[in-house]
């Protein structure tokens, strides 16, 4: 099947799709973050009744409003790509994907924006309380967004709850709470909106940074930043926690991406983690420099253990219990072969043929020994399951690396605020401005790990890329990534025109 894929349609689909999702991730962290911390800033408000912190709450208010806004354009576009781009993957996830982006449509979104609007045009017509509530509510809400999407992006690194229907041949949910706490789908959610929560706080930090490099609004700049920074040191060593989760579930679930991430080729006992060096597709790093047992005791907690190598995945290791990729690519085409024998039997009403090759499909022998293999079938080169290691070695130290940055910059900010030196270092306030960018950098190197990381699949080891795209002509697809392209572009640089003017006004008066 994917030798009659047109390449360059797949190239262009993925290359679209990357495109919207990764605009799409420059505004989401924001909101999710910024959400937040407009409820702990309200909070105080209320609490206290210092109309300074109504003040703050309402400026970060409208940064927060500008955000959302643009940002709900680039989602929607994500969405229906699924059914124009991907209609093989639309069709083969069933209701398993459908379900958890309907609950987010139906329930959370509407949350968000319901409360959304009372939090905007509330205040002075409804009670304090009542406002605060409303506030919290966004909050929540736009957790619950992400939890859905994530969800279903956490379905297609690690399938769970599901059933393969050979009538319909698509994946059926059988069990809607394996779906939602499969151990893939919690790592995801907490790990990523714990990202964006520390994005939003170095965006307040270097905002205020701003401020009081101008010498204006200086207490409003010491509050925002003191908000901001504990916030941010919170969940930022909450990052760690659930980044050290994620590692052991991809060492679990996805060993081809782990083991590129590492560009580990050999596979070993007492794995290092690879501080430096430089990766290679086919040969081992060089110039490594490593931490002993590191990498073994990230997986598996336990430093002498053994972690696979991409050479291990892809020709096999008896010894260790992995299958070779080329045994798994035949078992895949047996899989699909009784898929096919089972379809032509129907078509020429041999029923008891049918009925005996549909049997297959809830035999659990068949099913562990075939089926889980499915996917493989499409493939032909052993190779073709390991992702790009270079591009996913960097981009995983790039987004540890500034993850322990962030705990470095908050540790700075809470010390000199507490010491109320903060306007003494200019040299520092003017890295706190320019930090502003990292976490957004740090947060599309994660993304690029995560998917490029899963290549080449589009379902792990059901469904791989190639054979997931929608047969339409690539010109199509060509000519509308030049003009999301142009879309996104046009937003982002509107987005931060118009922050920059409200950052440049200022708080207003209360």
């Amino acid at each position: 099947m994917i030798e009659n894929v047109d390449l360059s349609l797949v190239d262009w689909s993925r290359a679209q799709f990357a495109l919207t999702a990764a605009y799409h991730w420059v505004f989401v962290p924001l909101t999710l973050g910024l959400s937040f911390m407009l409820a702990f800033m309200e909070t105080i408000y209320v609490k206290t009744g210092n109309p300074e912190w109504k003040r703050i709450t309402k400026f970060w208010m409208t940064l927060f409003g500008i955000n959302f806004a643009i940002g709900v354009a680039t989602g929607l576009i994500l969405e229906f790509e699924f059914g124009t781009n991907w209609s093989n993957y639309s069709w083969f996830v069933g209701d398993i994907f459908g379900a958890p982006l309907a609950i987010e449509g139906i329930f959370a979104f509407f949350l968000e924006s319901t409360f959304i609007a009372i939090m905007f045009f509330g205040w002075n017509k409804i009670s304090k309380k009542v406002h605060l509530l409303s506030t919290w509510l966004v909050a929540f809400g736009a957790c619950l967004s992400a939890l859905w999407i994530l969800v279903a992006n956490a379905w297609m690194q690690y399938p769970a709850g599901m059933h393969f229907n050979p009538d319909t041949a698509r994946n059926e949910m059988v069990n809607f709470w394996e779906v939602l706490f499969s151990p893939m789908a919690i790592g995801k959610f907490l790990h990523t909106i714990t990202s964006g929560f520390v994005l939003a706080s170095v965006f307040v930090v270097g905002v205020s940074a701003w401020f009081l490099l101008k010498k204006r609004e200086q207490v409003f700049a010491r509050r925002s930043m003191a908000v901001a920074a504990v916030f941010g040191l919170i969940t930022s060593v909450f990052l760690v926690l659930t980044g050290d989760t994620s590692s052991r579930n991809i060492a679990d679930y996805q060993p081809a991406k782990f083991a590129a991430s590492e560009a580990l080729h050999e596979g070993k006992n007492n794995a290092g983690l690879t501080i430096f060096g430089i990766p290679s597709q086919t040969e081992e790093t060089k110039l490594k420099i490593e931490i002993p047992g590191l990498l073994s005791f990230m997986a598996y907690h336990d430093a002498n253990a053994y972690v696979a190598g991409i050479n291990d995945l892809v020709n096999g290791n008896e010894q260790h219990g992995i299958m070779a990729a080329s045994e798994k690519i035949e078992r895949g085409k047996v899989a699909r072969e009784v898929l096919k024998e089972y379809k032509d039997a129907k078509n020429n009403n041999d029923i008891a043929k049918a009925q005996a090759l549909k049997a297959k499909f809830e035999d659990q022998e068949f099913l562990d020994n075939y089926f889980k293999y499915f996917g493989y079938g499409f493939l032909n080169d052993p190779q073709s399951i390991i992702p790009n290691v270079p591009l996913i070695f960097w981009s995983f130290r790039v987004m540890v690396g500034l993850g322990f940055l962030f705990i470095l910059l908050f540790v700075v900010v809470l010390v000199l605020v507490y010491k109320n030196t903060l306007e003494k270092r200019r040299w520092l306030l003017w890295v706190m401005l320019f930090s502003i960018p990292l976490p957004y950098l740090a947060g599309q190197a994660g993304w690029v790990v995560a998917e490029v990381g899963r290549q080449p699949w589009a379902i792990q080891d059901y469904l791989p890329t190639a054979a997931a795209v929608s047969q339409i002509d690539a010109s199509a697809v060509q000519v509308t990534f030049w003009l999301f392209a142009t879309i996104f572009t046009v937003l982002l640089i509107a987005e931060i025109s118009i922050m920059v003017r409200q950052i440049k006004q200022g708080p207003k008066e209360v």
